[in-house]
């Protein structure tokens, strides 16, 4: 999906603060944050939405929340965190490679909007 904006900051193409990396994910720091803290934790591989996802991407998903944690435990987010996959265009995604939002750093208030 060499058109894929996901697809081009894991391949390099287009450049990103990278908070951590592994053979399976990428977390960068959102471009337009939405708490003081706003990282995108993203598969390398391409699954355009949750709802492409089948039983075999389990452990990834699974792996990407595990990552957001270890990542909030590392900033300091001990009074909590949000994270969201959204789904669709209804749900807020603009970008169709699956990505995982750590929020924190400020209150979350409920319903979001």
């Amino acid at each position: 999906m060499s058109e894929c904006l996901f697809c081009q900051i894991i391949t390099r193409k287009i450049s990103s603060k990278v908070e951590f990396e592994n053979d399976a994910m990428i977390a960068i720091q959102d471009v337009n944050p939405q708490a003081p803290t706003h990282v995108l934790v993203i598969p390398k591989k391409h699954i355009g939405r949750i709802s492409d996802t089948d039983g075999k991407d389990a452990l990834l998903i699974g792996d990407l929340i595990l990552c957001a944690r270890d990542l909030a435990r590392r900033k300091g987010l001990e009074e909590g965190y949000r994270l969201v996959f959204n789904n669709g265009p209804e749900a807020g995604q603009s970008v169709f490679h699956i990505h995982l939002h750590l929020l924190g750093g400020r209150r979350m208030w409920w319903p979001p909007g």
